[in-house]
């Protein structure tokens, strides 16, 4: 039996022309120039697949008519299902025309009968139209998109953002074309819910046919369970499957993402496999005074942390599993676990949620809205509801999915433009998508707008930092100290930490002329808000002059190679400080979403990630300190330091802490040890000065004469084993200019079909990275003890290359205060 849609996935040729040269596609025959075309896909993957795609190039893709064309062999009535055309879009069936559609996010069924072949045309219109269109003029014009206009049509901002995103916009079929009833017991649409009943679990399922079926009995199995589906129709089958004391689905840092198959078999249709499911419970708990936001699972307060999402593939829209996976790797093993989707960006395939359900990583979700004043008449409006219903039907199913968002930015927009609460609401996020979700999905919060102040607080700016959700850039592109972090008092912060962060040398090989700050091509990868006097290279600056006491210009033309070290150690030490902050004993902080994870282009991107996958030293500083078991230290002055232990498991913890003051980065002058009990899902601070039993200025506070050290390590072990669980560093001073004989050693081994290195110091090294150009360290940028070993595997950069094969590591290993790096090479 299969029953799945036909995929209309090949075959499928495009042809660029002028806007409205063509009115129909009997008029195509003497049009030249076709070209192979990947569907699902773009007109901007059809020329990359072509090799006539400049990325870097300005392109008009929305604003040219782009016409597609496929012949196809059927044989009766079928439906076609284009599950998303962007933007305005014809479909025509044998020169006649079936479809006007103008969404992006809309998903269309369209019946046809076909005795044989025949030849199906999509044509993609110019945006100039729709833009033109006269509707009531909007209370404020933002500059993040251009033009203003956008907000009347139901495209992505992909493409149209100048400053950050280069200017390939969305035309084509980006979602799968498909056929359904093919074959008998052709299934139409598949409709699974979960939720809990105490400790059971309980999955609801609706499945329907094309064609009808005979009344034959049907099975439903979920994990052990079993229950009968029944017929409400000739094509429908309904019914639920409980799951007794049910393993629930967990965020990775708190448990296990467990999910369970689902299935249904009868004799007449044999097994039939649907997908896998999650049950869990999501709550929003805004705190005592109804201003805080933290996110509860099953029960359990979450510090949730993750980064904003961009694209997995900017140019097609639809990335392959393949692309997906290293990135939610890199989610999970970096400690993060929420990703945030925003409404400048677009709803993601089921791919995406599967992966976050896999790996268990929570999604918070917008709706595809951003910054605009938006129409409020019925014809925008029926748009928004039949979007957003299937959407929502569309992930029912997935775990994941832990928070509704109306939008990015619109409340912000509207009041930094000087209007009041009441002057810049908007019905739709306060009335139309609200009652929606409501209806649709009542397991899932919904938020208004990211950021919103709390509800009660309609006098406090939406973007407010002690009230509901903001977006903290207070440290970051505002260029406060790091101590803002705890001033701010942040509730919840859906979007924060922007920098110009700088990916490694092979990143900026990739571009020509790129590798040197202030070269244009740099410059064009610097992210920058419109009409600022400013970019992000200038806030990543502040900080290297303000903590490292380096004089950036003369360092940039003079050490370039140090410029860019300093440049990647300067955010790992940052963000790392802040989510500390975050995380530590009595923090009003609930979570952090960092902007953003993944650069678009090649270069200093916003992205933690670079342009080619790789992590860039910003996710690895922050998964020292992101663990679901972690030690982290704050700078309390005149108090010295304090140590945080976290522990979010559900099982109790027994380990041993240990205190190490160092001068030269190896002679201890302070030391003390304890064992600790880290209590389940408990966050516990000790002070040091009492672990260390008499006074000690370990932040250098007082002053008294010359500082007595240079570091104070931290190290949290296993009280059997004795291995390190975590380890965190305090700096009294940051500075960067001496450098020193640190002993460092590296040698490279075989570790199973892999590659691992072997790196040690004598003496404290911080910021230890490795540069290979055919290699990337799994864990990099990281401070290594005096005395202490830490074995890295190594990642192969390109394993599709042919030359994948004979690579062999080759590179060196360098640290921040190291004056000479250690080299290694690795014999086939």
């Amino acid at each position: 039996m299969n029953g799945r849609p036909r995929e209309l996935d090949a075959g499928w040729q495009c042809v660029t022309t002028a806007a409205g040269a063509f009115v129909s596609p009997a008029e195509l025959d003497s049009v030249s120039g076709w070209i192979d075309a990947p569907v699902p896909g773009t007109v901007a993957s059809a020329l990359r697949a072509a090799g006539r795609l400049d990325e870097n190039a300005e392109h008009a893709f929305a604003f040219s008519d782009h016409w597609y064309r496929v012949r196809f062999t059927a044989d009766g009535a079928r439906t076609l299902r284009l599950n998303g055309l962007a933007t305005i879009c014809e479909v025509w069936l044998d020169n006649r025309k079936l479809l006007d559609t103008d969404s992006m996010f809309i998903e269309h069924d369209v019946d046809i009968h076909v005795d044989g072949e025949a030849t199906l045309h999509l044509c993609f219109r110019s945006l100039s139209a729709a833009l033109a269109s006269r509707r009531p003029r909007a209370r404020w014009r933002p500059r993040l998109a251009q033009p203003a206009t956008l907000r009347n049509v139901r495209t992505t901002l992909l493409g149209h953002m100048p400053g950050w995103c280069p200017p390939i916009q969305a035309a084509g079929p980006w979602r799968s074309v498909q056929l359904i009833g093919d074959t008998r017991d052709s299934i139409d649409r598949v409709d699974i819910a979960t939720r809990l009943d105490g400790a059971d679990g309980i999955a609801d399922v609706t499945v329907r046919f094309h064609h009808p079926q005979d009344a034959h009995a049907v099975r439903l199995h979920c994990a052990e369970a079993s229950a009968d589906l029944r017929w409400s129709d000739s094509r429908t089958l309904t019914g639920s499957v409980c799951v007794p004391n049910v393993r629930l689905w967990w965020p990775h840092t708190h448990g296990e993402p467990t999910l369970h198959a689902i299935s249904m078999q009868s004799e007449d249709l044999g097994e039939i496999a649907l997908v896998r499911v999650g049950f869990r419970q999501i709550a929003i708990d805004r705190g005592p005074s109804n201003d805080g936001f933290q996110i509860v699972v099953n029960g359990v307060p979450v510090f949730a942390r993750g980064a904003c999402w961009t694209s997995a593939d900017l140019v097609s829209l639809n990335a392959l599993r393949e692309t997906m996976k290293p990135t939610f790797d890199a989610l999970r093993a970096a400690g993060m676990n929420i990703i945030r989707v925003g409404g400048t960006m677009l709803y993601e395939s089921d791919t995406f949620y599967e992966f976050a359900d896999e790996t268990g990583v929570l999604v918070w979700q917008d709706f595809a809205f951003a910054n605009f004043d938006y129409p409020d008449d019925d014809a925008f409006r029926a748009t928004v509801e039949r979007e957003a219903r299937q959407f929502l039907s569309r992930t029912r199913r997935f775990a994941s999915l832990a928070v509704l968002c109306g939008g990015s930015e619109a409340d912000q927009q509207a009041a930094m433009f000087g209007l009041s609460h009441a002057q810049g609401s908007q019905r739709l996020f306060t009335e139309h998508l609200p009652s929606i979700v409501a209806a649709a999905r009542p397991d899932v919060p919904y938020v208004r707008n990211s950021p919103c102040s709390a509800e009660a607080d309609i006098h406090v700016p939406p973007f407010a930092t002690r009230s509901g959700v903001t977006h903290y850039y207070g440290v970051g592109a505002y260029q406060r100290p790091l101590d803002d972090a705890r001033r701010a008092q942040v509730r919840f912060a859906s979007e924060c930490l922007g920098f110009a962060n700088v990916p490694d040398d092979v990143a900026l090989a990739s571009i020509p002329d790129a590798s040197r700050p202030h070269e244009p091509r740099w410059k064009q990868a610097v992210p920058r808000d419109p009409g600022a006097p400013w970019d992000f290279d200038d806030v990543r600056e502040h900080y290297m002059r303000s903590l490292y006491h380096v004089d950036t210009a003369r360092l940039r033309y003079e050490d370039p190679e140090r410029y860019l070290e300093l440049s990647r150690a300067v955010v790992a030490d940052v963000m790392s400080a802040v989510f500390s902050e975050w995380r530590r004993a009595g923090s009003s902080c609930a979570g952090g979403i960092v902007w953003q994870l993944q650069d678009l282009r090649a270069g200093a991107g916003w992205g933690i990630i670079d342009a080619l996958g790789v992590p860039k030293s910003a996710l690895h500083g922050l998964a020292g300190v992101l663990q679901p078991i972690q030690v982290v230290i704050t700078d309390e002055g005149l108090d010295g330091l304090d140590l945080h232990l976290i522990n979010e498991s559900a099982r109790d913890v027994h380990a041993r802490i240990e205190l190490a003051c160092l001068r030269d980065g190896a002679t201890k002058v302070a030391g003390a040890s304890r064992d600790v009990v880290l209590k389940a899902r408990s966050v516990t601070r000790l002070k040091a000065t009492p672990l260390l039993g008499h006074f000690f200025d370990f932040t250098y506070a007082y002053r008294f004469g010359p500082r007595a050290h240079e570091a104070t390590v931290v190290t949290l072990r296993d009280a059997v084993s004795g291995e390190a669980i975590s380890e965190a560093f305090h700096f009294p001073d940051m500075s960067a200019s001496d450098r020193h004989e640190l002993g460092l050693t590296v040698e490279v081994e075989k570790a199973g079909a892999g590659w691992q290195l072997v790196v040690a110091a004598t003496r404290l090294a911080r910021w230890v990275h490795v540069v290979d150009p055919n290699f990337h360290a799994a864990v990099d940028w990281f401070h290594l003890s005096p005395g202490a070993t830490r074995r890295i595997p190594l990642i192969a950069r390109n394993k599709t290359s042919a030359s994948f094969h004979a690579s062999t590591p080759d590179g060196e290993v360098r640290a921040l205060n190291a004056r000479r790096s250690a080299v290694y090479r690795a014999s086939q």
